[in-house]
Protein backbone atom coordinates (compact mmCIF):
# COMPACT_ATOMS: atom_id res chain seq x y z
CA UNK A 1 0.00 0.00 0.00
CA UNK A 2 1.20 3.31 -0.57
CA UNK A 3 1.67 6.45 1.60
CA UNK A 4 1.21 9.82 1.70
CA UNK A 5 1.45 13.09 3.69
CA UNK A 6 -0.43 16.72 3.64
CA UNK A 7 0.31 20.39 4.70
CA UNK A 8 -1.52 22.98 5.56
CA UNK A 9 -0.37 26.46 8.05
CA UNK A 10 2.19 28.92 7.09
CA UNK A 11 3.71 28.36 3.97
CA UNK A 12 6.85 25.82 3.82
CA UNK A 13 9.36 24.54 1.54
CA UNK A 14 8.36 21.09 0.36
CA UNK A 15 11.18 19.46 1.54
CA UNK A 16 9.98 19.97 5.23
CA UNK A 17 7.68 16.88 4.19
CA UNK A 18 8.65 15.31 1.27
CA UNK A 19 12.71 15.14 1.93
CA UNK A 20 14.21 16.48 5.19
CA UNK A 21 13.11 14.46 8.37
CA UNK A 22 14.20 11.30 9.16
CA UNK A 23 11.18 9.46 8.16
CA UNK A 24 10.65 11.74 5.15
CA UNK A 25 7.82 10.70 2.58
CA UNK A 26 11.16 9.89 0.15
CA UNK A 27 12.39 7.33 3.52
CA UNK A 28 9.24 5.87 3.67
CA UNK A 29 9.23 5.28 -0.35
CA UNK A 30 11.89 2.91 0.05
CA UNK A 31 11.51 1.93 3.91
CA UNK A 32 7.76 2.11 5.10
CA UNK A 33 6.89 0.79 8.40
CA UNK A 34 3.54 1.22 8.58
CA UNK A 35 2.37 -1.00 5.81
CA UNK A 36 2.36 -4.40 4.08
CA UNK A 37 4.64 -3.02 1.40
CA UNK A 38 7.46 -1.64 3.14
CA UNK A 39 9.14 -0.57 -0.55
CA UNK A 40 6.52 2.18 -2.34
CA UNK A 41 8.72 2.45 -5.44
CA UNK A 42 5.46 3.21 -8.26
CA UNK A 43 5.72 6.39 -8.74
CA UNK A 44 5.24 9.66 -6.86
CA UNK A 45 3.51 13.01 -7.11
CA UNK A 46 2.76 16.13 -5.00
CA UNK A 47 0.08 19.19 -5.49
CA UNK A 48 0.54 22.37 -4.02
CA UNK A 49 -1.21 25.53 -4.21
CA UNK A 50 0.06 28.72 -4.84
CA UNK A 51 -1.40 32.09 -6.60
CA UNK A 52 -4.11 30.10 -8.57
CA UNK A 53 -7.21 28.37 -7.42
CA UNK A 54 -5.87 25.27 -9.43
CA UNK A 55 -3.05 23.28 -7.89
CA UNK A 56 0.12 22.82 -9.70
CA UNK A 57 0.75 19.33 -9.79
CA UNK A 58 3.98 16.49 -10.37
CA UNK A 59 3.88 13.32 -11.09
CA UNK A 60 6.29 10.50 -12.65
CA UNK A 61 6.79 6.81 -12.29
CA UNK A 62 10.28 6.74 -10.65
CA UNK A 63 10.84 5.74 -7.46
CA UNK A 64 10.90 8.74 -5.29
CA UNK A 65 14.02 7.88 -3.22
CA UNK A 66 15.99 8.22 -6.65
CA UNK A 67 14.88 11.00 -8.88
CA UNK A 68 16.92 13.66 -8.50
CA UNK A 69 14.03 16.67 -9.92
CA UNK A 70 11.67 15.83 -6.76
CA UNK A 71 14.59 16.59 -4.11
CA UNK A 72 15.11 19.70 -6.43
CA UNK A 73 11.53 20.98 -6.57
CA UNK A 74 11.18 20.15 -3.16
CA UNK A 75 13.89 22.32 -2.12
CA UNK A 76 12.57 25.54 -3.90
CA UNK A 77 8.74 25.09 -3.59
CA UNK A 78 7.03 27.04 -0.79
CA UNK A 79 3.37 26.21 -0.05
CA UNK A 80 0.73 26.51 2.90
CA UNK A 81 -1.02 23.60 1.41
CA UNK A 82 0.16 20.44 -0.28
CA UNK A 83 -0.21 16.62 -0.77
CA UNK A 84 2.48 14.19 -1.63
CA UNK A 85 2.31 10.63 -2.16
CA UNK A 86 4.74 7.47 -2.66
CA UNK A 87 2.59 4.59 -4.48
CA UNK A 88 2.47 0.97 -3.97
CA UNK A 89 0.15 -0.53 -6.80
CA UNK A 90 -2.32 -2.83 -6.10
CA UNK A 91 -2.70 -4.12 -9.66
CA UNK A 92 -3.13 -1.21 -12.09
CA UNK A 93 -0.14 0.26 -14.59
CA UNK A 94 3.02 1.72 -13.30
CA UNK A 95 2.09 5.11 -16.03
CA UNK A 96 2.34 8.82 -14.56
CA UNK A 97 -1.42 8.74 -14.98
CA UNK A 98 -1.85 6.53 -12.44
CA UNK A 99 0.38 8.60 -9.72
CA UNK A 100 -1.64 10.39 -6.92
CA UNK A 101 -2.25 13.36 -6.22
CA UNK A 102 -5.56 12.96 -9.40
CA UNK A 103 -6.80 16.87 -9.78
CA UNK A 104 -9.80 18.43 -11.45
CA UNK A 105 -10.37 21.70 -11.45
CA UNK A 106 -8.98 23.40 -7.98
CA UNK A 107 -9.76 19.72 -6.14
CA UNK A 108 -6.85 17.52 -5.43
CA UNK A 109 -7.13 14.45 -3.90
CA UNK A 110 -4.65 10.96 -2.73
CA UNK A 111 -5.47 7.94 -1.29
CA UNK A 112 -3.95 4.44 0.03
CA UNK A 113 -6.06 1.62 0.26
CA UNK A 114 -7.86 -0.99 -2.15
CA UNK A 115 -11.50 -1.38 -3.08
CA UNK A 116 -11.77 -5.49 -3.22
CA UNK A 117 -11.98 -6.83 -7.01
CA UNK A 118 -11.57 -3.69 -8.49
CA UNK A 119 -10.22 -5.09 -11.93
CA UNK A 120 -13.70 -6.92 -12.12
CA UNK A 121 -15.78 -3.95 -11.19
CA UNK A 122 -13.68 -1.25 -13.40
CA UNK A 123 -15.94 -1.16 -16.47
CA UNK A 124 -18.93 -1.09 -13.81
CA UNK A 125 -17.77 1.37 -11.75
CA UNK A 126 -16.46 4.04 -15.00
CA UNK A 127 -19.85 4.18 -16.19
CA UNK A 128 -21.34 5.59 -12.65
CA UNK A 129 -19.05 8.69 -13.42
CA UNK A 130 -20.91 11.72 -15.16
CA UNK A 131 -20.07 12.78 -18.46
CA UNK A 132 -18.93 15.89 -17.37
CA UNK A 133 -16.50 14.94 -14.93
CA UNK A 134 -15.17 11.87 -17.38
CA UNK A 135 -13.02 14.44 -19.11
CA UNK A 136 -11.11 14.16 -16.12
CA UNK A 137 -10.43 10.26 -15.89
CA UNK A 138 -6.44 10.11 -17.12
CA UNK A 139 -6.04 6.61 -15.46
CA UNK A 140 -7.09 3.63 -14.44
CA UNK A 141 -7.20 3.22 -10.36
CA UNK A 142 -9.60 2.71 -8.15
CA UNK A 143 -8.48 5.68 -6.13
CA UNK A 144 -9.26 8.07 -9.37
CA UNK A 145 -12.75 6.54 -9.48
CA UNK A 146 -13.28 7.28 -5.76
CA UNK A 147 -11.99 10.74 -6.34
CA UNK A 148 -14.78 11.65 -9.55
CA UNK A 149 -17.89 9.66 -7.71
CA UNK A 150 -17.30 12.23 -4.66
CA UNK A 151 -16.97 15.18 -7.32
CA UNK A 152 -20.13 13.89 -8.82
CA UNK A 153 -21.50 13.34 -5.34
CA UNK A 154 -21.16 16.94 -4.57
CA UNK A 155 -17.97 17.27 -2.90
CA UNK A 156 -17.56 21.30 -3.42
CA UNK A 157 -20.67 21.91 -0.90
CA UNK A 158 -19.98 18.78 1.24
CA UNK A 159 -17.16 17.15 1.28
CA UNK A 160 -17.68 14.65 3.87
CA UNK A 161 -21.25 13.65 2.46
CA UNK A 162 -19.49 13.51 -0.88
CA UNK A 163 -17.23 11.14 0.60
CA UNK A 164 -20.06 8.86 2.38
CA UNK A 165 -22.04 8.16 -0.12
CA UNK A 166 -19.42 7.93 -2.75
CA UNK A 167 -17.39 5.29 -0.57
CA UNK A 168 -20.87 3.78 0.05
CA UNK A 169 -21.38 3.22 -3.44
CA UNK A 170 -17.99 1.58 -4.33
CA UNK A 171 -18.21 -0.82 -1.34
CA UNK A 172 -21.64 -1.55 -2.26
CA UNK A 173 -20.28 -3.01 -5.19
CA UNK A 174 -17.74 -4.69 -4.00
CA UNK A 175 -20.07 -6.60 -1.20
CA UNK A 176 -22.09 -7.33 -3.89
CA UNK A 177 -19.69 -9.12 -5.73
CA UNK A 178 -18.19 -10.60 -2.62
CA UNK A 179 -15.06 -9.41 -3.00
CA UNK A 180 -13.59 -8.93 0.50
CA UNK A 181 -11.62 -6.61 1.48
CA UNK A 182 -14.62 -4.59 0.55
CA UNK A 183 -13.10 -1.49 1.43
CA UNK A 184 -10.17 -0.05 3.21
CA UNK A 185 -9.03 3.55 2.71
CA UNK A 186 -7.24 6.71 3.85
CA UNK A 187 -7.71 9.61 1.89
CA UNK A 188 -6.93 13.47 1.79
CA UNK A 189 -8.21 16.16 -0.64
CA UNK A 190 -8.31 19.86 -0.38
CA UNK A 191 -10.24 22.58 -2.88
CA UNK A 192 -7.02 24.71 -2.36
CA UNK A 193 -8.59 26.23 1.16
CA UNK A 194 -9.57 23.62 3.02
CA UNK A 195 -7.58 19.99 3.79
CA UNK A 196 -9.78 16.88 4.55
CA UNK A 197 -8.55 13.23 5.30
CA UNK A 198 -10.70 10.06 6.13
CA UNK A 199 -9.93 6.66 7.33
CA UNK A 200 -11.83 3.64 7.26
CA UNK A 201 -11.68 -0.05 6.48
CA UNK A 202 -15.00 -2.35 5.86
CA UNK A 203 -12.86 -4.63 8.32
CA UNK A 204 -10.80 -4.52 11.01
CA UNK A 205 -7.57 -3.11 9.24
CA UNK A 206 -8.12 0.52 8.75
CA UNK A 207 -4.57 1.70 7.10
CA UNK A 208 -2.94 3.93 9.63
CA UNK A 209 -3.03 7.63 10.00
CA UNK A 210 -1.61 10.55 11.88
CA UNK A 211 -1.99 14.23 12.31
CA UNK A 212 0.55 16.52 14.38
CA UNK A 213 0.83 20.35 14.92
CA UNK A 214 4.47 21.72 14.67
CA UNK A 215 5.30 24.83 16.18
CA UNK A 216 8.05 25.72 14.14
CA UNK A 217 6.22 25.22 10.96
CA UNK A 218 3.08 26.93 12.66
CA UNK A 219 1.20 24.29 10.32
CA UNK A 220 -0.34 20.85 10.68
CA UNK A 221 0.68 18.00 8.89
CA UNK A 222 -1.00 14.42 8.28
CA UNK A 223 0.66 11.72 7.50
CA UNK A 224 0.43 7.49 6.96
CA UNK A 225 2.76 7.45 9.47
CA UNK A 226 5.53 9.76 11.51
CA UNK A 227 7.58 11.66 9.72
CA UNK A 228 10.54 11.50 12.56
CA UNK A 229 10.88 8.24 14.98
CA UNK A 230 11.77 9.90 17.99
CA UNK A 231 8.78 12.79 17.93
CA UNK A 232 5.67 10.54 20.37
CA UNK A 233 3.05 13.31 20.00
CA UNK A 234 1.56 11.93 16.77
CA UNK A 235 -2.15 11.81 17.29
CA UNK A 236 -3.56 8.82 14.83
CA UNK A 237 -7.32 9.76 13.04
CA UNK A 238 -9.45 6.51 14.68
CA UNK A 239 -10.82 4.39 12.12
CA UNK A 240 -14.24 5.23 11.00
CA UNK A 241 -13.30 8.97 10.85
CA UNK A 242 -13.35 11.74 8.96
CA UNK A 243 -11.22 14.92 9.69
CA UNK A 244 -11.45 18.54 8.95
CA UNK A 245 -7.76 19.41 9.19
CA UNK A 246 -6.80 23.23 10.15
CA UNK A 247 -3.90 24.67 11.33
CA UNK A 248 -5.58 24.31 14.68
CA UNK A 249 -6.54 21.02 14.83
CA UNK A 250 -8.42 17.96 13.48
CA UNK A 251 -11.76 18.51 13.61
CA UNK A 252 -13.49 14.20 13.40
CA UNK A 253 -16.72 13.20 12.63
CA UNK A 254 -17.76 9.00 12.17
CA UNK A 255 -17.04 8.15 9.25
CA UNK A 256 -20.00 4.78 7.97
CA UNK A 257 -20.71 4.52 4.73
CA UNK A 258 -22.55 1.49 4.96
CA UNK A 259 -24.52 2.77 8.16
CA UNK A 260 -27.16 5.36 9.53
CA UNK A 261 -24.52 8.15 8.82
CA UNK A 262 -24.25 7.81 4.66
CA UNK A 263 -28.22 7.13 4.77
CA UNK A 264 -28.44 10.57 6.53
CA UNK A 265 -25.85 12.24 4.94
Amino acid sequence: MCRWAAYIGEPIFLEEIVSAPGRSLTVQSLAARECKSGTNGDGFGVAWYGERPEPGLFRDVLPAWSDPNLRSLAQQVKSGLFLAHVRASTGSATSRNNCHPFACGRWSFMHNGQLGGYERLRRRIDMLIPDELYECRKGATDSEALFLLALAEGLDADPYGAMLRATARLEALAREAGTAPYMRLTAAFSDGQRLFAVRYASDDEAPTLYHRYSRSRQGRAVVSEPLEADEGDWEAIPPGHFAEITADGARLRPFEPMGKAASAA
